[in-house]
């Protein structure tokens, strides 16, 4: 009755901890970003059981990295020229970027950690993805169940020295034992601190020995334990702490790439108005050659009919010479360019088809539309609640909370209190005894040793009337039907006394909660640094474009009138070359000062964390590699629709 009141509770606990097992894991859930079916497997689930019985025990599958340029990028290329707009540059590196590359990993090997920690075991951490310390020693069980099976043969020669003692009642030199055990084990861990363990041993023993009873024989046993963990070790938390920051370092593991790729499309955006700039420099510079050929061209023909002298001439001749090493560098600084913006967007710059090929920006330098001026106050909060490297440090310091809780658990002693039950069988062949019968013994002798005649000491003899045999059914049906029942309940208390490791622990947990805190906020006032010098920029920039602007006019209508002037003879040479220097360096700085206002947006989205959300990226498109859907790139002109002669 005992033993069916036993097993009849110890089942409703396991169905009640299995069915709460799950709930519980769920709790520590944390939300991840959107995953496309198509990215590949998720290393954060594992292989299971079904339908492949093997499936666990098979490494996962790790795609070799494809390091050759997407077929997007030889799509774009025409008549040796790849033309290509800033969403083409920005889908590209995407794409391509091997920054980009490299931080896609890191996500994945986060998943590992999570796998990993839903073991119960503890997280390899991941550098720069908020992984908090381990800290605290705190008794833990595998999740994962554990299935032990030990089948072993031995066969021993045993010497004797007494047959007696043997129990053989014959003299020999030796007995043979015989033993074949299959032996058992199952065991799993619950995020309770609760621990369960099923054992089954099973054994046949054969002998020469004529003492053993059951020759041979069978013996079967089947213990069920649960222990549970009072103090240390006790609850949700301590239990599945690695869990959690585990989970968590994936949402940082996913900011961080998130932040790579922010950094990516705000270098490519800078390469490409650079890139822009360079080329509207070049055709600056080549105007100023042209003007001042075209001065030398007009000062040689007055030399010689006699209207200039000729000193004129070398000054025209060495105007020529500066623009063409003006021009010279301003072509230098163009390759430059655009070797860094091919490095950008594409995985393998040798390519045969991308080496020599010239980049052809599709987009004009034109003025972006106004950008809404927020307040610093609204500004720094938009910044601190959107900019990945902020929601990382928070998520570090959410890990940092979970180790203090979990190191104070592990202050207290360790108390785990347990209960056992088992039941054991045992069986085999044995003899059966006939009836038995009287027959005279040894016979008697006097007290100097002289047989007396026809006086016996009797001795009974019992026959063997058959064997018994019985075997392993026999001793699982007194396992199952409990008839030799095994009770056992107690606990175990681990008492540190000075308990120095565990306080160092807690105290190191506690030190560097607050130092995250403080590293949050050193965090958090650079970006009131960023976003203030993003705003003051912007705003300088803008003031820059216009006084350019006005600067270029006014070198223009300077040099127009200087060569009428020269014409009329009201001028010289001097005041010409002079003019014209001024509107090449006027319409140089215009053409800066519109890249610069252009990279100034850029930094002001990136400082407030805008610059996904402004172009329309998906984080699970840049994650795959694969663009499905093309960055929007709002106030974007394309110079083929601009009208001819339009001043930039």
């Amino acid at each position: 009755m005992i033993a069916r009141l036993i097993r009849n509770a110890t089942a409703l606990f396991l169905a009640a901890l299995l069915t709460t097992a799950p709930v519980l894991a769920q709790q520590t859930q944390t939300p991840e970003p959107r995953r496309r079916v198509d990215t590949g497997p998720d290393y954060s689930q594992g292989r299971s059981h079904f339908p492949n019985l093997l499936g666990p025990y098979i490494p996962l599958r790790v795609p070799a990295p494809v390091l050759t340029n997407s077929p997007q990028v030889e799509q774009m290329i025409r008549d040796g020229k790849l033309y290509l707009s800033l969403q083409d540059a920005i889908m590209l590196a995407l794409e391509n970027n091997l920054d980009i590359q490299v931080q896609r990993y890191i996500p994945w090997i986060a998943e590992t950690d999570v796998l990993r920690s839903l073991s119960g075991g503890a997280t390899r951490g991941l550098a720069g993805t908020g992984t908090a310390a381990v800290l605290g020693a705190i008794p833990s069980a595998s999740f994962d169940p554990q299935l032990n099976i030990d089948v072993s043969w031995d066969q021993r020669e045993i010497p004797i020295n007494n047959p007696f003692l043997a129990g053989t009642g014959i003299i020999v030199d030796s007995i043979t034992n015989r033993t074949v055990r299959v032996n058992s084990s199952f065991s799993k861990g619950f995020p309770t601190g609760t621990g369960i363990g099923l054992t089954f041993n099973n054994s046949r023993q054969s002998t020469t020995s004529a003492g053993a009873f059951l020759n041979p024989s069978v013996s079967s046993s089947l213990f069920f334990t649960v222990s549970q963990q009072l103090l240390n070790g006790f609850g949700l938390l301590p239990n599945t702490r690695f869990i959690r920051i585990a989970r968590n370092s994936k949402r940082a593991a996913n900011l961080q790439f998130t932040n790579q790729v922010i950094t990516t499309v705000t270098q490519v955006q800078d390469l490409y108005w650079d890139l822009v700039f360079a080329r509207e420099d070049v055709q600056v510079k080549q105007r100023s050659v042209e003007l001042a050929e075209k001065l030398y061209q007009d000062n040689k023909r007055q030399v010689e009919i006699g209207t200039l002298a000729p000193i004129e001439v070398v000054r025209a001749e060495a105007e020529v010479a500066r623009t063409r090493q003006d021009l010279i560098v301003a072509q230098t600084f163009l390759l430059q360019q655009q070797m860094l913006l091919k490095n950008a967007i594409t995985k393998d710059p040798m390519d045969p088809l991308v080496q020599l090929v010239e980049i052809i920006p599709t987009d004009a330098i034109t003025s972006p539309p106004p950008v809404e001026v927020l307040p610093l106050p609204d500004a720094v909060k938009e910044a601190w609640e959107k900019r990945p490297d902020v929601r990382q440090a928070e998520i570090d310091l959410e890990n940092r909370g979970i180790n203090v809780k979990a190191t104070r658990n592990a202050l207290l002693p360790t108390l785990s209190v347990f209960a056992q039950w088992g039941a054991q069988g045992l069986a085999g062949n044995s003899l059966i005894s006939g009836t038995p019968f009287i027959v005279p013994g040894s016979q008697v002798v006097d007290s100097s040793g002289t047989p007396v005649p026809n006086l016996f000491v009797p001795r009974t003899i019992t026959p063997v009337a058959g064997v018994n045999t019985e075997g392993l059914p026999t001793a699982l049906e007194e396992v199952i039907n409990n008839r030799f029942p095994t009770y056992s309940a107690g606990f175990t208390l681990n008492l540190p006394i000075r308990n120095r490791s565990a306080q160092a622990d807690a105290a190191r947990a506690l030190l560097e909660q607050r130092q995250a805190e403080t590293r949050l906020r050193q965090l958090q006032n650079s970006v009131v640094v960023e976003v203030r010098n993003a705003q003051i920029a912007l705003e300088q920039s803008r003031a820059r474009v216009e006084a350019a602007r006005k600067a270029r006019e006014l070198a223009e209508r300077t040099l127009d009138a200087e060569q009428k002037k020269y014409q009329l003879g009201a001028s010289t040479i001097f005041f010409v070359i002079q003019a014209q220097r001024d509107l090449a360096q006027a319409q140089a700085q215009e053409i800066r000062a519109m890249a610069d206002l252009l990279k100034a947006r850029v930094e002001f989205d990136r400082a407030l964390g805008r610059t996904l959300e402004v172009h329309n990226i998906e984080i699970a498109d840049a994650l795959d590699g694969k663009i499905e859907r093309v960055p929007n790139i709002t106030g974007r002109v394309e110079a083929a629709l601009l009208p001819a002669g339009t001043k930039y």
